[in-house]
């Protein structure tokens, strides 16, 4: 059995406080783990130019990049938009926490001043010992839900990517930018210049993205969907 925990943490804990203090409709989500690299993060608010200079005036982020791409919308009059940030020490050593506890972050996303994660545990042993270690460093966690699953039901197998980090960033972002769209929104040299790589090299990353997601899919023998009406 394996043990999902949903739990929240105040901002001012794990980041992004000052954004929310600056622009109360701001909310972002995590598009894969914080690693040595810094993550493409999802953000949403009134007005794009806004949410940048809080990002940038917030202590607990590093604004790498902001990323070009479509608006999209999320209702309330709220836009989508994509940037690449580099997070501090506090969420760093949250994900330490549960990694070094054999778990594993499955989203992360703050609003309200408020951040909601999903955790996954390979027991209770290794939920009580993260817990007591969120509440050693003072990082508030108010569980909102606690669910024992089935290993087989949960497929543990489909939650890793084939992918190496540098390919899974380059498909998240070519994704969110509409390089996979019917029209394209973004050109393959567009991308290229987006990653400052070359757009040989881009195309090089691509089809290797592609070959590893491919050779993963036949190899689980899943039945195919019914073709496109």
């Amino acid at each position: 059995m394996t043990t999902v925990v949903e739990l929240e943490v105040p901002a001012e804990r794990l980041g992004l406080a000052r954004t929310f203090d600056r622009v109360p409709t701001f909310e972002c989500e995590i598009g894969g783990l914080i690693g040595d690299t810094a993550p493409l993060v999802h953000v949403s608010g009134e007005d794009r130019h806004d949410v940048k200079r809080a990002l940038e005036a917030d202590p607990s982020v590093d604004v790498v990049a902001s990323l070009s791409g479509n608006t999209q919308s999320t209702g309330a009059d709220h836009n989508r938009w994509l940037f690449r940030l580099e997070f501090g020490e506090d969420i760093k050593l949250f994900q330490e926490i549960v990694s070094s506890n054999d778990g594993a972050m499955l989203s992360a996303r703050s609003h309200d001043n408020t951040w909601s994660l999903r955790l996954l545990f390979h027991d209770r042993e290794s939920v009580s010992t993260s817990h007591a270690l969120f509440e050693q460093y003072d990082y508030h966690v108010n569980v909102t839900r606690i669910t024992e699953t089935d290993s087989a039901d949960l497929d543990l197998d489909r939650l890793e990517t084939p992918l190496t980090e540098t390919q899974y960033e380059t498909i998240t972002m070519a994704h969110e930018l509409g390089y996979f769209d019917v029209p394209r929104q973004v050109t393959l040299e567009e991308l290229a210049s987006e990653m400052d790589i070359s757009h040989q090299a881009l195309s090089e990353r691509l089809r290797r993205s592609h070959a590893a997601l491919i050779s993963s899919e036949l190899a689980d023998r899943h039945a195919p969907k019914k073709a496109d009406p």
